[in-house]
């Protein structure tokens, strides 16, 4: 693969924005590669992407990733001891713990299906509807969602519907970030704790991918030492412009305006329909 400076900044520019911003990361790589007749991106530099992404996640809520790492030990300490039964209302991190862990079973059900709903990136037209559909999606998680559960009062039942909407997600144009806040706001999740749990449901998910992924880049092409300073260069930008991506997420989900983002899915989806058949 030859790769530029220029496009590894361009692409971790797209990831770090469209990672967080509810317009789906993966639809726009596609519609890119697509319409532009750039270079598909190997699936090494791909990983490393997402991977500076969930960097900035951790930066964003290293308090809270540090707090529930300490509650499942002790979560964990209380089971063994015996002592869990004794606990009436767990801490709010381990309350969290726990439905990361609920919401992230879905993906175990997405799976053995990995290569077919990755497959559908290989059809711009697929992606365009499906941008479509995030657009509906947006647009109605700001007028019939929002509520006052948190890591205190939301369910189980709460976290797996949540985690299904993630599942749902892995469809290119689909966003995950979009999907998950919107079914938390429609399940009665307060805005600032929707935009939290989609976050923090992330993590485990990235992360898992990433490890995966990794494992099977390394085995299928190794490493390029030549384009080793332009990944580090494409990771760097995508993990400062996820980090600020995050923070106006949290800044518009908190003012009511998530929806706003269905308008450009809408229009990307629309443009992109119509130049698809033009190209045809």
């Amino acid at each position: 693969m030859t790769l530029s400076f220029l496009e590894a900044i361009f692409m971790g520019f797209v990831q770090g924005v469209a990672e967080f911003l509810p317009i789906s990361s993966s639809g726009h790589l596609t519609l890119l590669q697509h319409f532009f007749h750039m270079e598909e991106v190997d699936n090494l530099f791909n990983i490393l992407l997402h991977f500076a992404t969930l960097i900035a996640v951790c930066v964003v809520y290293w308090k809270d990733i540090v707090e529930m790492i300490v509650e499942f030990f002790k979560g964990i300490g209380s089971l063994v001891g015996g002592h869990g039964s004794r606990e009436s209302r767990p801490p709010e991190a381990r309350r969290l713990v726990m439905m990361i862990i609920v919401g992230t079973l879905p993906l175990f059900v997405v799976l053995p299906l990995e290569g077919v709903v990755e497959g559908l990136g290989n059809y711009p037209a697929v992606v365009s509807v499906m941008l479509l559909v995030t657009g509906c999606i947006l647009f109605f998680s700001d007028r019939l969602g929002g509520g006052r559960k948190t890591a205190r009062t939301a369910t189980v039942k709460d976290a797996l519907l949540v985690g299904i909407a993630q599942g749902v997600a892995t469809i290119p144009g689909i966003s995950r970030s979009g999907s998950t806040i919107s079914a938390g706001l429609m399940l009665g999740f307060n805005r600032e704790f929707a935009v939290h749990y989609s976050f923090l449901l992330s993590l485990p998910a990235v992360l898992g991918a990433t490890l995966l992924k990794v494992v099977k880049a390394f085995g299928d092409q190794g490493i390029d030492a030549s384009l080793l300073p332009k990944y580090i260069a494409g990771m760097i930008v995508a993990g400062v412009v996820g980090y600020f991506s995050i923070q106006l997420v949290r800044l518009l989900a908190n003012k009511g305006k998530f929806g706003n983002f269905a308008y450009y899915c809408w229009i990307m989806g629309v443009v992109s329909l119509i130049a698809g058949f033009i190209v045809l």
